[in-house]
């Protein structure tokens, strides 16, 4: 017997799971005399027994019991079964998830994330990375497992899903000389403002959408980003645009107020972002889905 194939690991494998060369030919849908046939050749070709017969049935012996974790997995790879992932069990995981975010998602994500993972993932931990040009990059080799904030830069292999919606208020200080209970587009024309500019945003489509309205701020600070920007509004008379989620954020402390812009400016979609190869990912899964959840609202 100069090779094997499926049937003769079949064969072995419900003859030690049976003992019985009956049952093993009822469930390989051959006849007993040919089970008989095909067992005479194995032995010869691993010059074993392999079964002998007791008062319990068909046994194993040594050898074939040591054969018997190889043809298992050589079966379960055929069949499709092995390698199939485990279920991604948070209550116990340790595992470490990296995720891409803006310093705005930091601020408005963040917290409401770990938050729910000390309920339900109390040991699964989180790795913050910058939103940038090499996300994508990042994602596809599973130096990242998710992105989360508003870009067009990812490409056919990626997937999307909406958290949230969001668009773009004016933030200004409480007790601000000037700006009471509404901003009108004259104020709006002449305060000073601060400019963020950031990667990974939807800043361009913000400038493009003020272009369009014609209209021309009076720019006194560019930052790059949002941190820090609630201690600028707080403590000078600068004003600046900022998402919704953020303002909120901000203005909860009582020294920043936010206002309506009174000019059109777009609205636009916060999403997660992961890659194909890791659609499936049982952990990946659970992570998006937990993002998901905490803006379902």
């Amino acid at each position: 017997m100069s090779k094997l194939d499926l049937k003769d690991l079949a064969l072995l494998d419900h003859l030690a799971k049976t003992g019985a060369v009956s049952a093993t030919a009822e469930a390989l849908g051959l006849s007993q005399p040919s089970v008989s046939i095909r067992l005479g050749k194995l032995r010869e070709h691993f010059n074993d027994p392999l079964f002998v017969r007791t008062s319990l049935g068909m046994e194993p012996t040594p050898r074939a019991a040591a054969l018997a974790p190889a043809i298992q997995a050589a079966l379960a790879l055929f069949n499709g079964t092995e390698g199939v992932e485990p279920d991604f069990d948070p209550t116990s995981s340790n595992r470490i998830f990296r995720i891409c975010m803006t310093n705005t998602g930091q601020m408005v994500v963040l917290a409401r994330l770990l938050n729910r993972l000390a309920e339900v993932a109390p040991h699964v931990r989180i790795e913050v990375k910058d939103l940038d040009p090499d996300t994508p990059r990042r994602l596809e080799s599973g130096e990242a497992d998710l992105a989360m904030g508003f870009t067009l830069s990812m490409q056919a292999g990626f997937h999307q899903q909406k958290l949230f919606t969001e668009h773009y208020v004016c933030l200004a200080r409480a007790g601000h000389p000037r700006i009471r209970r509404k901003l009108t587009r004259t104020q709006f024309l002449e305060e000073s403002h601060v400019s963020v500019i950031t990667t990974g945003t939807a800043h361009w489509m913000l400038d493009k959408a003020i272009e369009d309205a014609g209209i021309s701020r009076k720019i006194a600070l560019w930052v790059p980003s949002f941190l820090g920007l609630e201690e600028v509004i707080a403590k000078t008379d600068l004003v600046a645009l900022a998402p919704i989620h953020l303002a909120k954020l901000i203005s909860a402390h009582g020294a920043v107020q936010y206002f309506d812009v009174p000019i059109e400016l777009p609205s636009y979609l916060v999403r997660q972002y992961w890659h194909d190869r890791y659609h499936k990912d049982a952990g990946c899964r659970w992570l998006r889905a937990t993002a998901a959840d905490i803006f379902r609202d």
